[in-house]
Parts: C-alpha cells; structure tokens; sequence
C-alpha cells in the first residue's frame, strides 16, 4: 500500500514538471495532479493494454512507434475526463507522454527503488 501511494505521489511529480516543461499541457494545481495521476494510473492499467492489443496490426507495422500515439491518446483521455487538467494538441500530448514517462521513470529509480 505504501508502495502505491509512493508511486503515485512521484507520478504526480511528475505530471506537474511535465506540464511546466510542455508547452500545451497544462495543471490548475497539485490537487488537479493528483486526480490526474490517479487517474492516468487507472487508464493505463485498464484501457491502455486493450487498445494496444486492438492496434497491434500498426505497432508492427510501425514497429513500436505507434506505441507513442497510444501514450498520447491516454494522456488526452485524462484531459478530456478530469477537471483541472489539459492537454492541447495531439504533438503536446505525445511530446508529453515521453517527458511524463521519462521524469517519473527517473523519480521512481531514484525515490522508489532506493527505499528497497
């Protein structure tokens, strides 16, 4: 439990460094963060694997690449659905997506793994 509250909190982190560094993404405030996050959180557990299932065929063709697309699809699904947090533009939204991932990523290796 502990370990996802942690998680969640550097996500949130993260979420909030993304939005100053992006331009097109933007945070009310930290509550916006973590409802965002929490939501994200969600998202990619449970939508974020069917779509990637549903649009293997690309990602192959793609090689991957497509698999950034998706990333921003699930970042603009969070906007579209939460109060306080926005995202302008599919190019913000995957930009985003790759910032996001590589800054909590870090967060997590440097706060989350340490504690072990």
């Amino acid at each position: 439990m502990k370990a996802t509250v942690v998680r969640w909190l550097v996500n949130t982190l993260a979420l909030l460094f993304t939005a100053k560094l992006i331009k097109g993404i933007y945070v009310d405030g930290v509550i916006a963060a973590l409802l965002a996050a929490a939501l994200l959180g969600v998202i990619n557990a449970f939508i974020r694997p069917l779509v990637i299932v549903l649009t293997l065929p690309v990602n192959i063709i793609t090689l991957g690449l497509f698999t950034f697309v998706i990333n921003g699809l699930m970042l603009q699904l969070v906007s579209a659905v939460s109060y306080g947090f926005r995202v302008d533009g599919m190019l913000a939204a995957i930009v985003g997506s790759l910032v996001l991932s590589l800054v909590s990523g870090f967060l997590s290796l440097v706060v989350v793994d340490r504690g072990r």
